[in-house]
């Protein structure tokens, strides 16, 4: 009988701390005060839903690989350099990204996902270098 509680108390411990471990990923926000509560939520949801797969400085998340040589076929689009339109944040959430190969469809559905998309059209693509397609004038995606 003591044997199954403390089985119990070191599932429960272990549990705890890796909640806890989870819940600290993309913690950190740079967001300026007077963000509007749609972004705030949607920067919010990003740092719960997304920071694993994908790299966002505002937010701390630092899910993608940061070297060519340590990237894993799951890591995510690094948004500090690739700018996103809200249109196609929402195809991407919709359809589980681009590729439909790895990110997981509806990962937030409805105004959670206006609000991520509404968050990465407004501060993806902050540190990208603007690159123009030289025959449109028109930025290049360079990712």
């Amino acid at each position: 009988m003591l044997r199954g509680v403390m089985r119990r108390v070191l599932a429960t411990s272990t549990a705890l701390i890796a909640a806890a471990s989870l819940a600290a990923c993309g913690d950190k926000s740079d967001l300026p005060s007077n963000e509007s509560a749609s972004v705030k939520a949607g920067a919010e949801l990003f740092s719960q839903r997304c920071a694993g797969c994908h790299t966002m400085d505002v937010v701390g998340a630092e899910g993608g690989a940061s070297k060519i040589g340590d990237r894993e076929i799951v890591d995510g689009p690094n948004f500090n350099v690739r700018k996103e339109s809200k249109d196609d944040v929402l195809y991407a959430i919709r359809n589980g990204g681009f590729s439909g190969a790895y990110m997981p469809e509806n990962i937030v559905v409805g105004k959670d996902a206006d609000a991520v998309a509404e968050f990465l059209s407004k501060y993806a693509g902050r540190q990208a270098a603007d690159v123009r397609d030289s025959s449109t004038n028109e930025p290049q995606d360079t990712q």
